[in-house]
C-alpha cells in the first residue's frame, strides 16, 4: 500500500493550525509557504509538510483559479434544478450524472435533497441553446427526467474557490 493510500485510509483529526491553513488557503491558494508560515507562526517547512498531509489525505484535492465567466465568454448562466421521476432509481442517477460530467456546459452539479434531485449550474451561450441542449437531455429516456427548472443568474455577488 502506498503511502497516499495509507494517508487517505487512516482517520485524521484538524488541529487549529490545520483548520487555519485551509482557511487561509480557500481565499489564497497561490500564497507561498514562507506567508503561509508566518500567517500560521510556523517555520516554513512544518508549514509546508502539514499541508502535504492535508493534500494526501484528500482534505485539500486541488488548487484552481477562480474565473469571471462574463469576460470569458458571452453567454448565460443558469441554476437548473432537476428532479428525477420516483420510479427512476439509482441506475437513472448513475446515467444522468455521467451526462452532465461528460457536458461541458455543466459548471457545477450537486445531488441535494428536497423535491429536487440535483442542482446543476450551466453556462450556455443563450437560450436556445439551453433549450436544445435541456431537450436532448428530456428525450433520453434513460434519464428519467421528471422537471427541469431553470433560473438565469443576473450576477454574482460572492463566488470563491471553493
Amino acid at each position: 500500500m502506498s503511502r497516499k493510500d495509507q494517508d487517505s485510509a487512516t482517520p485524521f483529526t484538524l488541529d487549529r493550525i490545520d483548520e487555519e491553513i485551509i482557511r487561509i488557503l480557500r481565499h489564497q491558494g497561490r500564497i507561498t509557504y514562507g506567508k503561509l508560515s508566518a500567517l500560521v507562526h510556523l517555520t516554513p517547512r512544518p508549514c509546508q509538510e502539514r499541508v502535504r498531509k492535508l493534500e494526501r489525505h484528500g482534505i485539500i484535492r486541488g488548487y484552481g483559479a477562480v474565473i469571471d465567466e462574463q469576460k470569458v465568454s458571452a453567454g448565460l448562466s443558469l441554476l437548473v434544478l432537476v428532479a428525477l421521476s420516483n420510479q427512476s432509481g439509482r441506475s437513472a442517477q448513475k446515467a444522468f450524472e455521467a451526462r452532465v460530467i461528460a457536458c461541458p456546459e455543466v459548471l457545477h452539479c450537486q445531488l441535494i435533497s428536497g423535491t429536487f434531485d440535483y442542482s446543476v449550474r450551466m453556462r450556455c451561450r443563450d437560450m436556445e441553446h439551453y433549450r436544445t441542449l435541456t431537450e436532448t437531455w428530456l428525450n433520453d429516456e434513460s434519464l428519467h427526467i421528471d422537471k427541469l427548472v431553470a433560473h438565469p443568474e443576473l450576477t454574482t455577488i460572492k463566488e470563491s474557490a471553493s
